[in-house]
């Protein structure tokens, strides 16, 4: 009996044994499974190789304006209702042309009784001029007293000032009378309009503005990035959009020397040289400037500028407060945040001049969702002729 007992056992410890090696292998299968989940799939990023497009030592180039060099506001210099505008937006005016008129009605009034006090101080004037010629007559021959000349004299003192500051109120009342009527100053062209017809304007409201004939100017902000290549006395040549296939030669004038607040740019303003009747104000100019020449002074940093690249506006990417974008190593497809120099901001493309080298691959879009040392695989643009150079 007891030996059948223990021939049944030994099946069932096999049993349990087989069971338990069976379990172990589940769980290792099961452990080597998940090894091989954690291992990210490297993220698919839209890149291309760039290559230098031969202007390394071209010139970097930056959007202007052309305006006036001077332009001033036309005001009236007294107050009151504007009955007459006699020009108008984009009109050519000379100097001395009447622009615009005030309703004179009240300065008209104030001027007769300006004069009016005036006609009255100077018939005050000739009666004490009178009765002083006959005062000192009179005392000559000592038929009046002393006293009765002193009072004669003070009067006509009196009178005589009384007459200088009526005739001063009478020349201030007709310069005002004047003052209702607007006249262009200089020659120029009417580039605004503040005031209509009917409305009531202070002294001292604009009413027009006036850019004056003569001096052209563009005008550009330059970005930190360009203003090594940039100083008064400079040259530059600027083409006009609206008159393509001519350039003009223009000369740096002004160079502001602090930042402005918010764009973080320098106003430059250049003269343009014999600009001609086609360039007209508020025409877009681009500004040809000479690049800095490459410092000798680092090999790599020669190499680097080797040519300049033009790339889509989406791929850059910021360092800090500096501009950068997204290299993918070739040795182990990384990406690696590469600072930049951009000499150029187009409509839709930059163009760097340093940090890149020819044949680097650079990520185009999604560069605000990836991360340095994230593995990548490089798919081409859906579109390449959108990224071309």
């Amino acid at each position: 009996m007891r030996q059948q007992s223990h021939r049944y056992a030994r099946p069932a410890r096999l049993r349990r044994a087989a069971f338990a090696l069976a379990l172990a292998g589940i769980v290792t299968l099961a452990a080597c499974s998940k090894k091989e989940a954690a291992a990210p799939a490297p993220r698919p990023v839209v890149a291309v190789a760039v290559h230098a497009d031969g202007s390394a030592t071209a010139a970097a180039s930056l959007p202007g304006e052309v305006q006036a060099r001077y332009s001033t506001p036309l005001s009236f210099r007294v107050g009151g209702k504007i009955i007459e505008r006699r020009v108008r937006l984009g009109d050519v005016v000379k100097n001395g042309q009447i622009v615009a008129r005030l309703d004179p009605a009240d300065a008209q009034k104030n001027a007769a009784s300006a004069q009016a006090q005036l006609d009255a101080a100077q018939h005050s004037l000739v009666y004490a001029k009178q009765q002083l010629d006959r005062d000192q007559a009179q005392a000559k021959e000592n038929l009046i007293a002393p006293a009765q000349l002193e009072q004669t004299t003070n009067a006509y003192a009196s009178a005589a000032a009384q007459r200088d500051q009526a005739a001063q109120q009478a020349a201030l009342s007709k310069d005002q009378l004047q003052y209702t009527t607007l006249v262009a100053d200089h020659a120029g062209v009417i580039t605004a309009e503040q005031a209509d017809t009917g409305q009531n304007v202070s002294a001292g409201q604009a009413v027009y503005n006036l850019a004056w004939s003569g001096d052209i100017d563009v005008v550009c902000d330059v970005p930190e990035s360009a203003l090594a290549a940039l100083s008064v006395g400079q040259t530059a040549k600027v083409t006009l959009a609206a008159l393509p296939g001519r350039s003009f030669n223009a000369r740096v004038r002004e160079l502001s020397p602090a930042a402005d607040p918010q764009s973080r740019t320098y106003r430059a303003k250049l003269t343009l040289d014999n600009p001609g009747p086609d360039v007209r104000l508020g025409m877009t100019a681009d500004i040809a400037l000479s690049a800095p020449s490459p410092s000798d002074s680092s090999a790599n940093s020669s190499a680097d500028q080797s040519g300049s690249f033009t790339v889509p506006a989406t791929a850059l990417f910021h360092d800090g407060t500096q501009p950068a974008v997204w290299v993918v190593r070739a040795a182990d497809n990384a990406l690696e945040l590469r600072r930049v120099t951009v000499t150029r901001y187009n409509e839709r493309t930059i163009v760097i001049g340093q940090g890149l080298k020819d044949g680097e691959r650079v990520v185009l879009q999604g560069v605000h969702t990836v991360t340095a040392g994230e593995k990548v695989h490089v798919i081409p643009p859906l579109h390449p002729e959108d990224f071309a150079s």
